[in-house]
């Protein structure tokens, strides 16, 4: 999947029904890029987040529902990218 040129983004998404590994370089406030994986659980999301607060990511967004289904948590690593782990319940 390859966010439209038209749309201001620049991104594409890899996966089969739904992009499962994600980068773009959409998003504000200086972050570098933005590259998200796909979870198999809520509590892999949780995890995700955890261990990388623990390795020294900086928190960006606790884990949670961002919308009806799209269950996420995000990181800054040290390089400045946000990383983020979604579990999309079906």
């Amino acid at each position: 999947m390859q966010i439209p040129e038209d749309s201001g983004a620049d991104g594409i998404g890899y996966g089969v029904r739904y992009p499962v590994f994600w980068i773009d370089r959409f998003h504000p406030h200086g972050v570098r890029q933005h590259t998200a994986f796909a979870a198999k659980s809520r509590a892999e999301v949780d995890a995700f987040h955890m261990a990388a607060l623990r390795a020294g990511a900086i928190d960006n967004g606790r884990p949670g529902l961002r919308a009806p289904g799209y269950y996420a948590a995000f990181v800054i690593d040290p390089d400045g990218n946000n990383i983020e782990a979604v579990f999309r319940e079906s």
